[in-house]
């Protein structure tokens, strides 16, 4: 891993949830707090790195389940932390709209927690040690942002950027020009020109070993796939989401899988989005084949379980 300030740690945690920034100072503070389903872990990890100090902020990239479920565990851990949120976020943070936080359209879980204040693009936040800079990130999400230290150059990307790979272009399923969008960011984070990238998902990597000039390169040619084949973005975009919420569950009995798959708005729009020419269910049946096939799902008797 890339070297870090030694007052920025970073965890690495997987797929399912994020990755998380502990920002330790005089008001040590946490970037993205992972899947619900870790939140537990996400605490006392915490509690052993703060080594009895109180966790004194809670800041996020943006609101996808695997980037704040923990947060609500954290509140609960250390009441006196303060959260910001992306600024078009905290209203629905506030009111706790699960739509507009896209969990109902996902028919994703995350716990609820609450947040007092914006990250305002163009301003500062003060994590750690540091001084943060804000910057809009549209594309994965429309309203996320980036947040970059600008004194040793660390970006923690959340999922506008990846070392390898593009995550799902959320508001191009829901009929913005996302693709577009996604691109722009790519092009802020050369003007940025950070020395290091702390991704959503994935290693540090860094500028000195060309990492991160690949990494946009890679991603620039995953959307000029999409924008030339939108329906392929359908189709990868419906097995994460399949994907996603195995990992979390683990296994489910043959009829909860189905309902869970019927329930999900956001699959019944990639599914218009893919081939529309095709009933639902052998639209369901085609993509899953696959899944099964190559062992990213598994039948097991009365249940489907996550894979490999």
């Amino acid at each position: 891993m890339p070297a870090l300030p030694e007052n920025l740690i970073v965890y690495e945690r997987g797929w399912l949830s994020s990755n998380n920034l502990l920002c330790l100072g005089d008001t040590p503070a946490l970037i993205d707090t992972g899947h619900v389903k870790h939140a537990k872990d996400t605490v006392r990890q915490l509690g052993t790195a703060l080594g009895g100090r109180p966790l004194a902020g809670i800041a996020h990239t943006h609101l996808h389940s695997d980037h704040c479920g923990g947060t609500g565990a954290l509140q609960a851990a250390w009441p006196g932390a303060r959260t910001w949120v992306p600024e078009l976020s905290l209203a629905h943070v506030q009111a706790w709209d699960e739509d507009a936080l896209t969990f109902g359209g996902t028919a994703q879980r995350c716990a609820r927690f609450t947040a007092q204040h914006a990250l305002v693009p163009g301003q500062t936040v003060r994590l750690g040690d540091f001084d943060w800079q804000i910057h809009a990130a549209p594309g994965h999400d429309a309203l996320a942002v980036l947040l970059f230290e600008p004194t040793h150059g660390v970006l923690m990307a959340g999922d506008a950027m990846w070392e390898h790979g593009v995550g799902v272009i959320f508001p191009h399923i829901e009929g913005s020009d996302g693709f577009d969008t996604f691109a722009d960011t790519l092009s802020l984070i050369e003007q940025i020109d950070p020395a290091v990238v702390v991704p959503g998902h994935g290693a540090v990597f860094n500028r000195s070993t060309g990492a991160i000039a690949a990494a946009i390169a890679r991603a620039r040619a995953r959307i000029d796939q999409f924008n030339a084949n939108p329906a392929a973005h359908a189709l990868y975009a419906a097995k994460v989401l399949i994907k996603y919420q195995m990992m979390d569950v683990e296994s489910m009995a043959h009829a909860d899988f189905e309902r869970w798959l019927d329930q999900a708005p956001a699959l019944h729009t990639l599914h218009q989005q893919h081939r529309p020419d095709m009933d639902w269910r052998d639209w369901l049946a085609h993509i899953l084949a696959p899944m099964f096939g190559k062992g990213v799902l598994r039948r097991d008797g009365t249940l489907v379980r996550d894979g490999v």
